[in-house]
């Protein structure tokens, strides 16, 4: 593995093992001792890992009937737009398809969004992802006809598949009085937020709450994870239960370690520059899971840029041409038929329950000079003159 930095202004490179790197919600971030940035040098990373599934050569399971969901005849069709109650606390106007300025949501809505998916940490620092915050939002949401989706990372800060951190005042307890916390906490979030649709955990292919949910361990993985479905079925039991797993390699192993686990959804993130798998591949692969779990399925995470250029002075995750799918430029129309791609999985994968985008909102809303702004700008769906992409209409598909 190895990361490739890129001098925009000279068109030079430099190769760097992955070991001068740490990794947060799966950014690769330079640690190198006395690198600077210049104001004029931009710095874009690209890990590169070697994997490969080949799931048609695994063996057959032992399958359930598969589950009831909310509505068989309509496809959720998310947003993940978590950062807005802090964006919103900056001076920036949205703008619609017609580049007039417009209330967010009600863009959304217009749009044909019908879900929309918040993160949601324990104790954070960050308060916006905080349980008093959410429950606020929640709300706003739901009283504006959207449906919720909660991602629920059981952690105070991200949880994906190189960290899965036991939040602070969890530490310590013993693996029955976790497993107790856990299904309290979840009885408090569907009694108090009720969600139609709950994540429990947050791209757990490594596990949750290590070291004593982790995958190594996997008996006691999934008496966690039931801990949190049985609340659920107990005290929401309308809520559709999602499990989130980042990518297909692997997918076919994990989920079978859950055959006994009750959930509705399998939940994939799908981002093209970690994941080797390409959209004519996707639908064939999602159809294989869901027949052989018997299970809903989703891409409960995806995006896509439409531009490798770059608003403010924070270094983006995508940013070479490398970093793309063949046939699907970093443009407007790129972005747009992408998002049209995963949207027509429907019509190949006949238990395919929608998608969710993330990061939707994240546009440079701290300005143009900042360097602790968004690494996502170039593939939020509003631009850098804050308004809509094209790619948002591909939610009427």
């Amino acid at each position: 593995s190895f990361a490739i930095l890129q001098n925009d202004c000279f068109g030079s490179h430099f190769f760097l093992p992955v070991n001068q790197f740490y990794f947060d919600k799966g950014f690769v971030i330079c640690t190198m001792a006395g690198l600077k940035m210049l104001s004029n040098i931009r710095v874009k990373l690209f890990f590169c890992s070697i994997a490969f599934c080949c799931l048609s050569s695994c063996k057959k399971k032992s399958v359930n009937p598969l589950p009831p969901v909310v509505n068989t005849n309509e496809q959720i069709k998310a947003v993940d737009i978590s950062e807005l109650p802090e964006i919103r606390t900056y001076p920036i106007l949205f703008k619609n398809n017609a580049g007039i300025t417009e209330d967010i949501l009600t863009t959304l809505k217009n749009n044909g969004v019908n879900t929309i998916r918040l993160r949601l940490w324990v104790n954070p620092t960050y308060i916006y992802s905080g349980f008093a915050a959410i429950k606020i939002f929640a709300a706003e949401l739901k009283s504006k006809g959207f449906k919720l989706l909660l991602s629920v990372h059981y952690s105070d800060t991200w949880a994906d598949p190189s960290q899965q951190i036991t939040p602070a005042s969890w530490s310590g307890l013993s693996f029955n009085t976790l497993k107790d916390t856990v299904a309290a906490y979840t009885k408090k979030i569907v009694q108090e937020i009720n969600p139609e649709f709950i994540q429990l955990g947050n791209e757990i292919n490594a596990g949750l709450l290590f070291p004593n949910g982790s995958i190594s361990n996997p008996l006691q993985m999934v008496q966690l994870l039931q801990a949190a479905a049985t609340a659920v079925r107990t005290y929401a039991p309308t809520t559709k239960i999602i499990i989130h797993y980042a990518g297909v390699s692997g997918a076919d192993d994990f989920f079978a370690k859950l055959t006994n686990l009750d959930y509705d959804i399998i939940g994939i993130s799908y981002y093209p520059i970690w994941h080797p798998v390409t959209l004519e591949n996707l639908g064939s692969v999602l159809k294989y899971l869901s027949t052989q779990f018997q299970k809903k399925i989703m891409l409960a995470e995806t995006a896509y840029p439409f531009t490798l250029n770059w608003f403010d002075m924070t270094n983006n995750i995508v940013g070479l041409p490398s970093q793309l799918l063949i046939n699907y430029p970093a443009s407007n129309g790129g972005q747009k038929n992408f998002l049209l791609a995963v949207s027509n999985l429907k019509n190949e994968v006949p238990a395919f329950t929608g998608f969710s985008y993330w990061g939707a909102s994240w546009v440079a809303f701290k300005g143009a000079g900042s360097n602790n702004g968004s690494p996502w700008e170039n593939q939020a769906l509003w631009d850098f003159n804050l308004q809509a992409t094209p790619a948002m209409e591909a939610f009427k598909n």
